[in-house]
């Protein structure tokens, strides 16, 4: 249940999200193979859940439980979700019969899309601009060219953190009641779930390498399967990764293996 956002008793204010702001630049600083950036994110909220739940130690316990679940969105527009989070710890904290699931399903639905918008703006697009223009300038010998870089590139992406971090937070009081009541949703997260399909896929055709170099004569294999389905090998080898996940294989299990997969197969000259 989402209250209405008239009903809402506001405990936080703009200053307590200022707090996120400056907290959230560290946010991917700590990272862990099992749940991803967890620790930056419960570090960043930590003053909002302190405040919001200094009167009930044992809520205070469950919330920081919820927020060292796996997280991952790229940090750039992370504090869109940060502020979409707070308002709806807040909400709980004024209704008991609030929905907690929702807050991690609500999270979990958006740092995909979140990440695909944030990376192909930020990483795709902004960050090539910029490093052309400045490498442009180094190039030439002027000293203004890794500065450029560094401005060109870091000024949009405090400015679009700061905006988005009172934006998330309005949001999260507001718009999305209105969208839970329209059923609108569930379509979203199912949009949002085949974009992040088509965004793995091309990262697997685009990352994933297995340099197999079996060949005879003119035949070589890599070619006829890439000639039957291209980027085949790095498909099939991905589907092995994630079976293996499935069936709860360590981390660091699967990383050794792959390790020696790839320094046997370079002995034997398969690789």
């Amino acid at each position: 249940m989402i209250m209405n956002s008239n009903m809402i008793e506001k405990k936080v204010t703009r200053k307590d999200l200022k707090s996120i702001f400056v907290r959230s630049i560290a946010y991917n600083s700590s990272f862990n193979y099992e749940r991803q950036l967890n620790l930056g994110w419960a570090w960043s909220i930590m003053p909002i859940l302190r405040k919001l739940y200094k009167d009930d130690p044992e809520q205070m316990k469950l919330a920081l439980q919820r927020h060292l679940e796996f997280n991952n969105i790229t940090p750039f527009i992370c504090t869109v979700l940060f502020g979409i989070t707070v308002a709806l710890e807040e909400q709980n904290a004024n209704d008991e019969s609030f929905d907690t699931e929702s807050i991690n399903a609500i999270k979990v639905g958006l740092m995909g899309p979140l990440s695909a918008i944030g990376d192909s703006f930020f990483f795709g697009t902004l960050r090539v601009i910029a490093a052309g223009l400045g490498c442009s300038l180094a190039l030439e010998g002027n000293m203004m060219g890794p500065i450029l870089y560094l401005v060109l590139f870091n000024v949009p992406n405090f400015a679009s953190r700061y905006y988005l971090m009172f934006k998330g937070y309005e949001l999260g009081t507001n718009f999305l009641t209105k969208v839970e009541e329209s059923g609108i949703l569930d379509k979203v997260f199912k949009g949002a779930g085949i974009l992040g399909l088509m965004v793995i896929g091309g990262m697997v055709a685009t990352n994933v390498s297995v340099p197999l170099v079996v060949a005879y004569d003119e035949f070589v294999l890599v070619d006829t399967l890439n000639g039957i389905i291209p980027n085949l090998l790095p498909l099939c080898f991905t589907g092995l990764i994630f079976y293996m996940l499935k069936k709860d294989y360590k981390i660091t299990t699967i990383l050794a293996g792959i390790m020696i997969f790839g320094i046997a197969g370079a002995f034997i000259g398969i690789f």
